[in-house]
């Protein structure tokens, strides 16, 4: 989303698979089998069922074999990494292209939310916008715009709120489970060192504190879900086409087995937390 350089891959899409069954007394086989509507395999302790789904005990290393089966909510469908997530998980895809989801019109949000049958155990939020109406992001002072920057608000900050705000309620109640809106690292007030790009880090920054604060509020309720930002690295989508430059890209796809990967990591004490792509927690 953002210009800065995403590096080499740490947790490969492969690297959720299952890890070896507790050993214990009985004569069962450790048997591999992958979950159907998603990519990772699973080690479970038992012997191979004539259905679909593996029957016995799961066992795995974190929330992944938790999450991996359960169901998934992308906002922003249609995008680059929306999409890629959405062939990712298998899981429900809302877009404007699809479903008409706009971000400033929070009565249809609510309609589109009202609409979805939970709970959802994953949900991601992959809006946002770089450039609006084709202004690029400022280079100097001199082209702050207050129009333009108003709708940087009302896209990647308080487009964010009303998703928060309307679909948050589709997590469960109990047990685990994630929200996460991605960000950028540019909304980094401590990391800015390069300035520039104003109205798209004001609004990411304004973001970020939104997730922080109704990360707060959502403990009360939920205190087994995790609301996070997270910065996906560059990824080469027509949001960044134009801006990566010489900084290193990835896929779609490798943006958003890094993306799950992260998330499948996170527990309760990571809520209200900001991200990167390899797991490393961002200054804010």
């Amino acid at each position: 989303m953002s210009g800065v350089s995403c590096g080499a891959l740490l947790w490969p899409l492969s690297a959720r698979a299952g890890l070896p069954a507790r050993s214990g007394a009985g004569k069962k086989k450790n048997v591999r089998q992958t979950v159907p509507g998603h990519g990772a395999q699973y080690t479970r302790t038992g012997r191979k069922g004539k259905g679909d789904l593996p029957q016995g005990v799961f066992v795995a290393a974190n929330r992944a074999s938790f999450l991996a089966m359960e169901r998934s909510l992308i906002i922003g469908a249609s995008g680059g990494i929306g999409a890629a997530l959405l062939e990712a998980t298998g899981g429900v895809g809302l877009s404007r292209r699809d479903d008409g989801l706009e971000l400033t019109d929070e009565a249809g949000l609510a309609r589109l939310a009202a609409s979805l049958h939970g709970p959802f155990d994953r949900i991601i939020d992959a809006t946002g916008a770089l450039e609006i109406a084709g202004v690029p992001p400022e280079k100097a002072l001199s082209q702050i715009d207050p129009a333009n920057m108003a709708r940087h608000f009302a896209v990647n900050a308080v487009g964010t709120a009303l998703l928060i705000k309307h679909f948050s309620g589709l997590l469960p109640r109990r047990g685990p489970s994630v929200f996460a809106s991605l960000s950028a690292r540019v909304g980094s007030i401590g990391d800015n060192r390069l300035g520039g790009w104003i109205s798209y880090r004001a609004a990411k920054a304004a973001q970020n504190q939104i997730i922080r604060t109704a990360a707060i509020e959502m403990a009360r309720k939920r205190p087994e879900a995790v609301l996070v930002a997270i910065h996906p690295g560059t990824v080469r989508t027509a949001l960044t086409e134009r801006y990566a430059g010489s900084h290193p890209t990835v896929s779609p796809a490798e943006a958003a087995a890094n993306i799950l990967n992260v998330l499948d990591r996170l527990g309760p004490a990571d809520t209200g937390g900001f991200f990167a792509w390899d797991g490393q927690a961002i200054v804010w």
